[in-house]
C-alpha cells in the first residue's frame, strides 16, 4: 500500500485519483492507495512535523511506501525538496518515501493541459494556457477565469473531479513538477512490488 501525505482538503480525495490514474497509463492493474494523512503545509515544512506525520503514515497498516505531497506557493521546489526528503526519508526508514511538490499549486497541472478538460453545463471549452502554468500564482481563480459562465472552482469536489478528467500526458510534457510525480510514482509502485511499464513512451 502506497500511504499519501497532503496538505490541502481537495487532495485528499484527488491524489488516490491521481496515483490510480498513473498505475493505469503505466499498465500497473490495481495500486492499492492508503486513505491520504493530511497536514498542514507549515507542519510539514518543519523538521519535526514532517517526520511526526512520516512516523505516523509508517505506523498506518500495510503501508509499504510512503509520498508526501504539498504546494510550493512562493517557495522553489528544486532548492527546498532536497531538505524536505533527507528529514522524510530519516523518518520513514526503512520504508521507501518520496516528497513531490507542485510547482505552484496542484492546480497548476490542470492550466497545463485546460483545453482537455471537457465542458459541463455551464461552462465554456478553454483554449490551451498560453503561459508558464508552473509561474501562475492563484491557479485556481485561473480556472475560473478561462471557464468563465460564472464558474467557481470549489476545491473538495472539483479538485478530484478534474484528476480524474485531465490528460496527464500534455501536463507531463508541460509541467517539471508533474514529470517528477510520475517519476516517483513509478519508484512507489515498483517498492510495492508492481511493474509499472514506460511512460510516456
Amino acid at each position: 500500500m502506497i500511504q499519501p501525505i497532503v496538505e490541502g482538503h481537495g487532495e485528499v480525495p484527488a491524489v488516490p485519483i491521481l496515483l490510480r490514474k498513473l498505475a493505469e497509463l503505466m499498465e500497473v492493474p490495481y495500486v492499492q492507495v492508503g486513505s491520504p494523512i493530511r497536514q498542514k503545509r507549515s507542519q510539514m515544512t518543519q523538521e519535526g512535523g514532517l517526520k511526526r506525520a512520516v512516523q505516523m503514515a509508517r505506523s498506518q497498516p500495510g503501508c509499504e511506501a510512503i509520498l508526501v505531497m504539498f504546494d510550493a506557493d512562493d517557495d522553489c521546489p528544486k532548492l527546498d525538496a532536497p531538505r524536505f526528503l533527507k528529514w522524510a526519508q530519516e523518518a520513514a526508514t526503512p520504508l521507501p518515501c518520496s516528497v513531490v511538490i507542485p510547482n505552484r499549486e496542484y492546480e497548476s497541472w490542470f492550466l497545463a493541459c485546460l483545453e482537455s478538460l471537457p465542458a459541463r453545463s455551464g461552462i465554456q471549452p478553454a483554449l490551451p494556457y498560453d503561459k508558464d502554468p508552473e509561474k501562475t500564482r492563484d491557479a485556481k481563480g485561473e480556472l475560473e477565469d478561462r471557464f468563465g459562465c460564472g464558474f467557481r472552482y470549489f476545491e473538495k469536489t472539483d479538485q478530484p473531479r478534474l484528476t480524474a478528467l485531465a490528460d496527464w500526458g500534455l501536463v507531463h510534457a508541460r509541467c517539471r513538477s508533474f514529470r517528477k510525480m510520475a517519476k516517483e510514482s513509478r519508484t512507489l509502485f515498483v517498492a510495492s512490488g508492481l511493474r509499472p511499464s514506460a511512460w510516456p513512451e
